[in-house]
């Protein structure tokens, strides 16, 4: 659980505009007071906050990189039509990777749709996803189950749920390649809104 709340912590402080109370920084990275404290203590020393403050983003950023570890618990499915299906359900989900990028900045071809999904819907999207038409196994689609939190801060872009623009940078340097590519050039983006 150590990993989960540094990286809820590190997506709040990145995802925000404003800073935040240590109060408030607790209560939307969904960890205590106490954890928040100690953890924003390590970040000082690396100079990368002032209390609660982001001195320098793209460093920041450039940390969580450096401690994250990518998502081992996933499922994936061949489905003909896979944005329709996300389109029509009531169920909580966030795309990332390829396909988010391309809703954002078109620089990569969206070759495998990846989403994040609750752990208690598993059972529901694997119904859902079979039901229409889909093939359990290797395919196009990647349903990523992890720590709910990655889905703070989410956004609804084209009646589709994307990840926060921090979380999407991560995801994209971590599968390497030319999403490493496309990782760079929002950080650029990232540089010129800061």
């Amino acid at each position: 659980m150590k990993g989960h709340k540094q990286d809820r912590i590190l997506r709040v402080l990145l995802s925000e505009d404003n800073v935040l109370s240590k109060n408030e920084l607790s209560k939307r990275a969904e960890c205590t007071r106490q954890w928040v404290i100690l953890f924003l203590r390590k970040l000082e020393k690396e100079k990368l906050v002032k209390e609660t403050k982001v001195i320098d983003k793209i460093k920041l950023l450039k940390y969580w990189l450096s401690i994250y570890k990518k998502p081992k618990k996933y499922r994936e499915y061949l489905i003909q039509e896979p944005i329709r299906i996300l389109k029509k359900t009531n169920l909580d989900y966030a795309i990332t990777t390829y396909y988010a990028e391309n809703v954002l900045q078109r620089y990569i071809f969206p070759s495998r749709l990846d989403f994040y999904i609750k752990e208690e819907d598993l059972q529901k999207w694997h119904k859902i996803l079979t039901e229409e038409g889909g093939l359990y196994g290797k395919g196009n689609t990647r349903i990523i189950i992890t720590d709910h939190h990655v889905m703070y801060n989410k956004r609804k872009i084209n009646k589709m749920q994307i990840v926060s623009l921090p979380q999407l940078i991560i995801d994209l340097y971590k599968e390497g390649g030319p999403a490493e590519e496309a990782a760079e050039m929002l950080i650029k983006k990232l540089k010129a809104n800061v």
